[in-house]
């Protein structure tokens, strides 16, 4: 039985993002890769896989901009944006974040306190834009948000101070990882498993049937180079089917569903963990 890491021995995710992992990394630890040099995540996320191996190389991207830039912040700013992030929870309220919401911000920094400043206090930590890229999440139910935990940016920023992070599709990881010294983990948007599944659009294209196809085309080639590859996913035929050609192991996750309007609806859900190894 594997017992409970302590959660100081590892630095977390400083954003709340929904498909998170870190509730998940307990059942994750039997298959991740016991040695490999360098990490890529194409889907950075919360990035609690990437925080919980501490990797020392590591290439970290994805296709949204305001969370890559917020990444850079973390890694190259952190002081400023702590001080950002002050004024932000001095400033608090209903109508200040509606406000904050509303306006885009210029410089890296800005955004970078905007982005986390409303992941904190919005519905859920959701992330959703609408067709014109606005980010659309209303305020959250929260009386105590914490807006601004120093100790978690800090240690983020340190775990970050050696990696790679820039904007890219994830098939821009072919250009870097061509060998078994590579680790890929894939934690894409996952695909619906019913018609009230699309609960969020992650940018202004949608992730879609075909993109699952380029995905799973792309972890194939990977995998014919013999680089580690993991992918997450949702329970459902179509992901199965598609890895299932390939032939990668699918192993089921029991995963604890937090983000949908009816409460009811909340609970346990199986995920699928799927290895090229």
């Amino acid at each position: 039985m594997i017992g409970q890491i302590p959660p100081e021995t590892y630095p977390r995710p400083f954003l709340k993002w929904a498909g998170g992992k870190s509730r998940l990394i307990q059942q994750y630890i039997p298959y991740l890769p016991k040695h490999y040099k360098t990490y890529y995540e194409p889907f950075i996320g919360g990035g609690a896989i990437f925080f919980y191996l501490k990797s020392s190389t590591a290439v970290l991207t994805d296709i949204n901009a305001e969370l890559i830039t917020t990444y850079r912040c973390v890694r190259d700013q952190v002081e400023e944006l702590i001080c950002l992030l002050k004024e932000h929870k001095i400033r608090h309220s209903r109508e200040y974040y509606y406000a904050v919401r509303a306006n885009p911000k210029s410089s890296d920094l800005e955004q970078a306190a905007r982005l986390i400043y409303l992941n904190k206090t919005c519905f859920n930590g959701l992330y959703r834009v609408n067709s014109k890229g606005q980010f659309n999440v209303p305020l959250g139910k929260y009386e105590n948000p914490n807006i601004c935990h120093e100790e978690s940016l800090r240690a983020a920023s340190i775990a970050l101070a050696s990696a790679e992070i820039r904007q890219a599709d994830f098939i821009d990881v072919l250009n870097c990882a061509t060998s078994s010294h590579d680790f890929v983990f894939c934690d894409p948007p996952y695909h619906p498993i019913s018609n009230t599944s699309y609960f969020t659009s992650y940018s202004r294209n949608s992730f879609n049937e075909k993109d699952q196809e380029r995905l799973r085309n792309t972890c194939a080639e990977l995998a014919s180079r013999g680089v580690k590859v993991m992918i997450s996913n949702s329970d459902c035929e179509l992901i199965r089917n598609l890895y299932q050609e390939i032939n990668f192991n699918i192993y089921r996750i029991a995963a604890a569903r937090s983000i949908n309007s009816n409460t009811k609806k909340r609970g346990m859900v199986y995920e699928l963990l799927i290895t090229s190894y």
